[in-house]
């Protein structure tokens, strides 16, 4: 009996453990996220990298497949070259321009190219509050029309937000034409303006970096007079927030009182910090001429990927800047970016 019971014991403890082995070899799949992309462990990259680290994790008792983000120091930056009457260079290569970062020079470049086809992922925002009622039909017809001549089906989207003192979507991301348009048409005007807000929000609820999964072109067009008396947040923190999503900011001011009021010097700043352009239409039709002037500047910029010298993934800004070596040139480009925090 003694040596029955011995049997049935080594048995069990047998069927008990012949699962182990399964078990520590638990599949460890490491994936790479998008440029600058922060780990998702509280371990150190290296330590992340090796081996060791490896066959720890896979060891775990979870039968969960662990998914690594692998945090790559390297920076994109999106710019437009134009000629001193305002026209776009586009026959420009790598040797025409230098780049600081943090002032400076770069430890390698990695790529640089004339990027024209990449999708669009576009945020168009309307300001909707009651300072802008002379021109808001008119506005309406513009964007429509931008919307029909811009985006590419199956390839491009984009959504439509109206803002007055909140901010709504109307139609979220999509590349139907039809349906922006609809989005677009249901805007009524009237109250306060919180477009700080309305730009934080659209950045990073729908244009965030984070939320790509392959390289694309994000940029905001705002329709706005600029003036801001209600949003909750700063216009430094809206420019933060768009900086690092790395949204292009174009801004298309609806004040039509010839002056230079302090809402044109807030759509400039905002977008001279991400590397857009302000418009300031006087005229009905020059409105038009504003969104046909960013469309064509979004088929015609240049891209330089880098990695910077001394980099720290600390989470402080860094800042940007790219000159052409021929003087009659200009360059547009963001103003810096915030480096991952480890």
């Amino acid at each position: 009996m003694n040596y029955t019971k011995r049997l049935c014991y080594l048995v069990a403890l047998v069927a008990a453990t012949a699962g182990l082995p399964a078990r520590a070899q638990t599949p460890f799949v490491a994936r790479s996220s998008p440029s600058m992309t922060p780990p998702v462990s509280n371990m150190p990259p290296a330590a992340m990298a090796s081996p060791e680290a490896s066959a720890a994790i896979g060891s775990d008792s979870s039968d969960t497949i662990l998914t690594i983000k692998k945090r790559v120091d390297e920076v994109n930056v999106l710019f437009i070259a134009t000629d001193h009457h305002g026209k776009f260079v586009r026959n420009l290569t790598q040797g025409d321009f230098t780049i600081l970062d943090d002032h400076q020079p770069p430890q390698s470049i990695v790529n640089f190219r004339r990027e024209t086809d990449l999708p669009l992922e576009l945020g168009l925002l309307v300001d909707t509050s009651g300072s802008v009622h002379s021109r808001f039909d008119f506005e309406q017809e513009a964007a429509v029309s931008f919307l029909q001549h811009t985006l590419r089906a199956n390839f491009d989207k984009a959504f439509v937000m109206g803002f007055s003192s909140h901010s709504q979507v109307t139609q979220d991301f999509t590349d139907s034409v039809r349906l922006l348009e609809t989005g677009v048409r249901t805007l009524h005007n009237g109250g306060g303006t919180a477009l700080y807000d309305a730009i934080y929000r659209a950045c990073r609820e729908k244009l965030s970096k984070d939320k790509a999964d392959h390289p694309v072109r994000r940029a905001i067009i705002v329709v706005s007079d600029g003036e801001d008396n209600q949003s909750e947040v700063t216009r430094g923190a809206a420019i933060e927030m768009a900086q690092r999503s790395e949204v292009i900011i174009y801004a298309i001011s609806t004040d039509d009182s010839g002056l230079i009021l302090r809402g044109d010097k807030s759509l400039q700043q905002l977008a001279d910090a991400t590397g857009g352009r302000a418009f300031f239409p006087f005229k009905m039709k020059d409105i038009k001429n504003s969104f046909a002037a960013i469309e064509d500047e979004l088929r015609s910029q240049y891209v330089v990927s880098y990695r910077p010298a001394n980099f720290d993934a600390d989470g402080r800004y860094r800042s940007i800047e790219i000159t052409a070596l021929k003087k009659d040139l200009q360059v547009r480009a963001r103003k810096g970016y915030y480096a991952p925090r480890q």
